[in-house]
């Protein structure tokens, strides 16, 4: 797989603006080389995480009085599960044709979509990269419940349908974007995660959460797409790699060491010319007392950490990329500025460091 990263930066969806094209215009200036649509869920609620990659799926309701959403498994739903599965089948089947048109994300649920395919369409040079993400399986079915508050997760039907309705989702993004660049990055937002093993959780089974990641990782390659997996916090970086995928994003700022502790799985992820998105500039206050200088510092002493454990240090450097610790949709629009900002300026400065 030729990928190659070289402390390539991007970001992270989410955005604290109201103004579509000042996020975009920040996204394409701050990342020419790999630039992400946006959410932005200030905007509308339709942008939210969840509710932004509804569309499409069967039984789902969104109450707008209460701003939130459920899936209704109190009636019959044979009819719109037949009629979700055939969709499913005409494009992912063995017989499918691939087209995944008709788990689209409109424009009344992303505005960031349309616009980078505007800004994108007809653009010389193309971006070597375009990031898109989507929220991934297991946060989304167990954050979404039923009528009766408890998490489609655990109601194996609409879990499969959760799974596969994600995995069309980010096809139908590939296939959008693939034209306009070198390549497609495709992220899987999977902040739960970092609750994995807890006692909230403790039902939940590694084997399905690898299976559920493996089956939204296997659509994103059968486009060409590279998969990637964000967590925000701490977590099993063993499950995401196990899983297949191409790049694990965490937050470097606040648990960058965590991942020495799966050195095996990770030594197997870069050798096989994946990559480490290190989210070393954080998404909170902190940001305001961070420089780049700063920031490199304690970027080097985290690959140091890593290298230590039988990885060499090159390999480490040369498959990095840089990015956000999160999301920036909380923030102040001047912190969430400053955030992008150093991300770019931190790789520019680690290029510069590592010779690249």
């Amino acid at each position: 797989m030729e990928f190659k990263p070289k402390f390539l930066a991007t970001g992270i969806g989410s955005m604290p603006f109201t103004d579509q094209e000042r996020a975009l215009e920040l996204s394409l200036s701050t990342f020419p080389d790999a630039p992400f649509w946006p959410q932005l869920p200030k905007i509308d609620m339709n942008e939210q995480m969840e509710i932004q990659y509804s569309e499409g799926m069967p039984c789902i309701r969104i109450d707008r009085e209460k701003g939130r959403m459920y899936f209704d498994t109190s009636a019959d739903y044979s009819e719109p599960f037949a009629e979700f599965y055939e969709r499913y089948m005409s494009a992912m089947g063995p017989e499918g044709d691939g087209n995944c048109s008709s788990m689209a994300i409109g424009p009344g649920f992303s505005r960031g979509i349309c616009a980078l395919e505007t800004r994108l369409r007809g653009r010389s040079p193309k971006p070597a990269f375009v990031k898109v993400q989507t929220t991934g399986p297991c946060s989304f079915a167990l954050t979404i419940v039923d009528e009766n508050k408890r998490a489609v997760y655990y109601n194996e039907e609409f879990r499969d349908v959760v799974v596969k309705a994600l995995a069309m989702k980010c096809r139908w993004q590939i296939q959008k974007f693939r034209p306009f660049a070198g390549r497609v990055i495709c992220f899987i937002d999977e902040p739960i995660l970092s609750a994995f093993g807890s006692s909230t959780y403790v039902s939940v089974r590694r084997e399905e959460v690898v299976s559920m990641l493996s089956e939204v990782v296997e659509a994103v390659h059968a486009d060409g797409g590279i998969a990637g997996i964000h967590c925000c916090g701490n977590t099993e970086w063993s499950i995401p790699i196990d899983a297949g995928v191409d790049i694990i994003n965490l937050d470097a700022f606040g648990y960058g060491e965590t991942i020495a502790m799966y050195p095996d799985a990770v030594r197997e992820l870069l050798m096989r010319g994946g990559a480490i998105a290190w989210g070393i500039v954080p998404t909170s206050t902190a940001v305001r007392e961070q420089s780049v200088e700063n920031l490199a510092v304690r970027l080097d002493a985290v690959i140091d950490h890593l290298a230590s454990h039988r990885i060499e240090r090159t390999l480490i450097a040369g498959q990095s990329m840089i990015t956000p610790s999160c999301g920036t949709g909380s923030m102040e629009t001047g912190d969430a500025e400053r955030v992008f900002s150093l991300t770019g300026s931190l790789s520019r400065e680690m290029k510069r460091r590592y010779g690249f």
